[in-house]
């Protein structure tokens, strides 16, 4: 599967989120995740199985508990394809950056 079919779900990405802050249970990513999408546990599994088995996560056990956390290769890989597309955004965020400085220079002090 393509790191970007992979991340083209919502709840997948939202489990990347999740895990962005630190290594989280599967029981803790799954109560988030029902409540938030309306899906079964068996569900979440299969979401983080997918994002397991093409290397968006690592998981490890700890007792009775399985603890997923992110694995960045993939992401980079995604960013390395992003790179050619950057100067699209980047010229216009440079441009918002002069203007709001032209405007913090205009504006008299308070």
């Amino acid at each position: 599967m393509h790191a970007f079919d992979v991340l083209g779900d919502p709840v997948r990405r939202r489990i990347l989120e999740l895990l962005a802050d630190g290594e989280l249970a599967a029981g803790e990513i799954g109560a988030v995740v029902q409540a938030e999408f309306g899906i079964s546990q068996p569900a979440v599994s299969q979401h983080l199985r997918v994002l397991r088995d093409n290397g968006f996560t690592t998981v490890r056990a700890a007792g009775t508990r399985r603890l997923y956390a992110v694995d960045a290769t993939p992401l980079q890989e995604v960013d390395a394809w992003l790179d050619r597309y950057r100067r699209f955004w980047s010229q216009r965020l440079d441009a918002l950056e002069t203007e709001l400085a032209r405007g913090r220079r205009a504006r008299p002090p308070r």
